[in-house]
Formats: structure tokens, sequence, C-alpha cells
């Protein structure tokens, strides 16, 4: 007896109504709970987040739905530059998948998604950083191509 195989994800811009299920995705992780207000109704913020985001032609909320489920998330910033010639990066951020479905090919396929999407828009480069808590996806990062090439730092204000 063969076992179903389940649906691949399809992958589609955000749209508003999706912005509470993104903000759980966000607060699924140790990280995520710590940092996140994922309780209905939505802080403000959030929302006001995501209107910037929806009208910025270089920001693009990117999600993975799976059987009307919604499964992975990530950001996409297209970012003008004078170095390296004048190119343009891909910035990912907040690449998250569901905890119940980890391990499944979903973040690969959403990442490779996000990598199309930044080539298809001219970009030379795609980055992004990850918490050093988060040790096994620096591994996803790099089984991808991805290299530590740099430091990070941040400044809370």
């Amino acid at each position: 007896m063969s076992v179903p195989l389940e649906p691949e994800p399809r992958f589609r811009p955000a749209i508003g109504e999706d912005l509470p299920r993104i903000v759980a995705l966000i607060a699924d992780d140790g990280l995520g709970r710590r940092r996140e207000i994922p309780s209905l109704p939505l802080d403000p913020r959030y929302e006001r987040a995501f209107d910037a985001i929806e009208a910025d032609a270089n920001q693009i909320a990117l999600v993975a739905e799976r059987g009307g489920a919604l499964v992975g998330y990530l950001q996409i910033t297209l970012i003008p530059g004078l170095s390296r010639g004048g190119a343009w990066r891909g910035q990912l951020e907040s690449v998250r998948v569901a905890s119940s479905c980890r391990g499944r090919g979903i973040g690969t396929r959403l990442t490779e998604r996000a990598i199309e999407i930044c080539r298809d828009r001219g970009c030379a480069l795609v980055q992004l950083t990850t918490d050093v808590e988060r040790i096994d996806a620096r591994r996803f990062y790099e089984s991808l191509g991805f290299t530590a090439s740099h430091h990070g730092m941040k400044l809370s204000l």
C-alpha cells in the first residue's frame, strides 16, 4: 500500500488576511515566543508594518501554503547599493516553517523560490542573518550554499 504524498506547497505573495498566521509562524519557536505577540487581536504595529511592506515595491512578503494551511513565510528586501559595481542584493528575513512541517523540504523550496525571485529582480547576491542560537538554521542555510562570510552586528533601539 502506498502512502499518499503531501501536496507541494504553493508560493504566493502574502495578503492582509494572512497576517495573524504569519505572526503565529514567526512566534513558533523559542526565540520567537520571547519576541513576538501572536495574541488576537494583533498588536497594530504588525498591521502597520505589513501595510508598509505591501506599499514598497522592494519588499516581498512570501508565504508557502499547502492544503489551505499557511506553512511557511519569509520576507525579501531588495536593496540597491553602490558597492560591487552598483549591485542589488536580496536580504531574507523572518524565514519560518511551521513546526509541524519542518524537515519536509518546505524551507528548502521556500528559500529556493526567494533566491529565484531575487535573481529575476537582478540581484547579484542574496544575504541573510540567523541568530547565533539557531544552530540548525545555520546548517540548513549552509546546505543551500550560503556561507558565513561576514560577522553580523545589531544595535537594539
